[in-house]
């Protein structure tokens, strides 16, 4: 395949400086692409590889200031590495669509298969599946009764969908992930141990949520944990029953959301936090990694950061304080030496 910049900024709505007419067969990091590959350039501490690319064309924001000459094909967008991402979808994706049948997979004859869909081998699909057209389930996937998979969702191998569970359109959803899996939920009996409580709810992925590998979303015990639209989850995120996470809302690896918790739109929560159940965290926080969140968090807006997790600037006065402790000791204990030394002087004088 080859491409010109003309194209590729028509697609992607940019505009082009300093056409070099190289054809483009192929993509690469600006500081070390090649001859015919196309590069972007969105943090500004790679501006100096720009002036050096081998790059045939490299896409750069609308703001950006070009002050020495360049080799490349310029294309500004107003977002860089979105238009990049476009590019990269249309032309260079190696997830290419599959289409058919395996004839391992077992499919109920009470299911709806719709158009142009791919199951993959010992794909398993139970009664009363709704999966809708251009749905890629590749091998080993488990489809619960009366789950529904929404048009153009792919699911990579291995990933469990139970019963009554619904996954929306344009869903990416990574290996081995479990949707509808039982919520942690136990009570206490008189001799001390737990009976299970029954887990009837179900789960609710809206459309454009993509999920990393091995994520557990778990089902609600009556009602439903939603996954609002537009959420993007790391690997091994953990979502308990009944919580709620808001739209375009992303939570980094290895973080977990307890029961209950409704989590706002627009969120940015780092990698190992932990936040506790049956809170609200307001719209457009942004969360520290490793943080743990004890309780609701109301203003929007805002950033935190700490274990448990405090106010950002506060979270930095506090690691100051902490670093001189050791200094501060060691004034203390010359103060009490002092005034022991005083106390001393003054019954001896009495």
């Amino acid at each position: 395949m080859q491409l010109t910049a003309k194209e590729i900024a028509e697609l992607i709505g940019g505009t082009l400086e300093n056409e070099t007419h190289i054809p483009i067969a192929s993509v690469g990091k600006i500081e070390t692409a090649q001859t015919g590959d196309i590069a972007f350039l969105a943090n500004p501490k790679y501006l100096n590889f720009l002036y050096s690319t081998h790059a045939a064309a490299v896409i750069v924001s609308n703001e950006l200031v070009i002050d020495k000459p360049v080799s490349c094909t310029i294309i500004r967008h107003h977002l860089p590495y979105y238009g990049f991402c476009i590019v990269l979808n249309k032309y260079f994706n190696p997830h290419q669509n599959r289409e058919g049948i395996d004839s391992t997979a077992i499919i109920s004859s009470q299911a709806k298969i719709g158009k142009n869909v791919y199951v993959g081998a010992y794909v398993v699909i139970e009664d009363n599946v709704e999966i809708a057209d251009g749905v890629q389930l590749y091998p080993h996937v488990f489809i619960g009764k009366n789950a529904k998979v929404g048009s153009n969702t792919l699911f990579y191998s291995g990933v469990k969908l139970y019963s009554e569970c619904i996954v929306g359109n344009n869903c990416i959803i990574h290996a081995g992930t479990a949707i509808g899996s039982d919520g942690f939920g136990f009570a206490p009996t008189a001799d001390g141990s737990y009976a299970k409580i029954p887990q009837i709810g179900n789960v609710i992925l809206e459309d454009n949520v993509e999920t990393g590998a091995n994520c557990c979303i778990d089902r609600a015990t009556m009602g439903s944990t939603i996954i609002r639209k537009g959420v993007k989850l790391d690997n091994m995120v953990q979502i308990a029953h009944n919580a709620e996470v808001g739209e375009n809302t992303v939570i980094a690896g290895l973080s977990g959301v307890a029961g209950s918790t409704k989590v706002g739109k627009q969120c940015v929560i780092g990698a190992q936090v932990g936040i506790v159940g049956h809170i609200i965290i307001a719209d457009g926080t942004q969360i520290g990694g490793q943080s743990g969140i004890p309780k609701s968090i109301k203003e929007p807006n805002c950033q935190f950061i700490g274990s448990p997790a405090m106010p950002l600037k506060e979270a930095f006065k506090s690691q100051v304080i902490l670093r001189n402790l050791p200094a501060l000791e060691q004034r203390v204990r010359e103060l009490e030496n002092i005034i022991k030394e005083l106390k001393n002087n003054e019954t001896n004088h009495a």
